[in-house]
């Protein structure tokens, strides 16, 4: 049950997407104070002119807002937490706009983070001189699946049953949770930010899968991407590749699960194969296949998931063949160089640094400060 306190906190939306109007929409059916941004005005005028966002599925309703706005200050000004849901690709542009404007005692939640979202988000903001106090947070996944049919209407498809959350510093971890926990009590706290980004499962069930497929991607045919496109061998793979995944992990002496078991949390799907798995969870059963190589899932899921994994296990001294091999392939067929324009830690200032200054700094905030045991 919401306090009084917890009732009077107002939630900033920072992206008109599927998952930001179907956040929006859900919230304010709930009863929060909700506000909107988004870049296209079009996807504004469409949630102005109707008050709200009207949502379908497993959520039903009216999702009145405080307003929608193109402007990013208005959003901001107020808020008390402000949910990023937007492409990672993004972020960093997000964070610049946002610097002038962000005020002490403000949360930012990254929903997801994708692969070191929370770290870059910060960089953008020291880079930009912006001193405010503000607490910058990471998801592991988006909590919905969704997709918008138009603007002002969602479809809300399946909602994750948990869903891991961390917050940099460390030390807010909890805070960011029990304030998340007012409208989604299944958001519970993960070690670190690091922790969250490891556990970024979009790089292993997107890119694969989709690069794997590329003749019933470029064919006439319709298919379903989960049900069709992972097939057992493809399923394999991905499995495979999530092992490398969960080395590095290890080397962090952070915790994980593999992704079988992620569906068993996230869907209640369980079975004993990735391919078997992902049938299993009916918020799939929807999900159409691509038409086109210029997907999020390649685009966006590459370099801001796959090639930080990557040059972080490369630093490691770790195996990442199977992972590398994806990201090299997507580099060919579509003519891009993803290793230049990703995330990695030579772009966030981490490469220098030893497994114990990394984590200390992912715990602290603080480059260079070494936390006591």
């Amino acid at each position: 049950m919401k306090t009084k306190e917890q009732e009077k906190l107002t939630w900033a939306i920072i992206g008109g997407g599927n998952g930001g109007q179907s956040m929006a929409g859900h919230m304010g059916i709930m009863g929060f104070p909700v506000r909107l941004y988004d870049i296209f005005p079009d996807t504004i005028e469409a949630i102005k002119s109707q008050g709200g966002i009207k949502v379908e599925g497993e959520v039903e309703g009216f999702g009145k807002l405080e307003f929608a706005t193109t402007k990013i200050n208005e959003v901001l000004d107020g808020a008390d937490i402000i949910i990023v849901v937007a492409p990672a690709l993004a972020h960093r542009a997000i964070a610049k706009d946002c610097a002038p404007h962000l005020k002490d005692g403000q949360v930012v939640v990254l929903h997801p983070g994708s692969t070191f979202g929370a770290l870059e988000f910060k960089q953008v903001l020291e880079e930009e001189n912006c001193t405010s106090n503000v607490v910058i947070a990471e998801t592991e996944s988006l909590i919905y699946a969704c997709r918008s049919v138009k603007p002002g209407h969602v479809n809300i498809l399946g909602i994750k049953g948990s869903l891991k959350t961390a917050a940099i510093p460390a030390n807010k971890t909890e805070m960011v949770v029990e304030l998340l926990n007012t409208a989604y009590p299944q958001m519970y706290p993960g070690s670190n930010v690091m922790e969250i980004s490891l556990g970024n499962l979009n790089a292993m069930m997107h890119p694969a899968p989709t690069l794997l497929n590329t003749s019933l991607i470029e064919s006439v045919h319709d298919w379903l991407y989960y049900w069709d496109g992972i097939t057992p061998s493809i399923g394999k793979y991905v499995e495979e590749m999530d092992k490398e995944r969960l080395s590095i992990v290890k080397a962090l002496g952070l915790n994980s699960v593999d992704v079988l078991e992620n569906y068993k949390i996230y869907y209640n799907a369980e079975a004993p194969t990735l391919s078997e798995a992902v049938k299993k969870n009916e918020a799939y059963g929807g999900v159409k296949g691509q038409k086109s190589l210029n997907t999020r899932y390649v685009l966006e899921d590459i370099p801001m998931g796959l090639v930080p994994i990557v040059s972080l296990g490369k630093m490691l001294g770790l195996d990442v063949s199977r992972m590398e091999t994806i990201v090299k392939l997507g580099e060919q067929l579509l003519d891009k160089d993803f290793t230049k324009t990703g995330r990695t830690v030579e772009s966030l200032g981490l490469s220098d640094m030893t497994v114990e200054e990394m984590m200390s700094y992912v715990e602290t905030g603080i480059r260079g400060k070494i936390a006591l045991a």
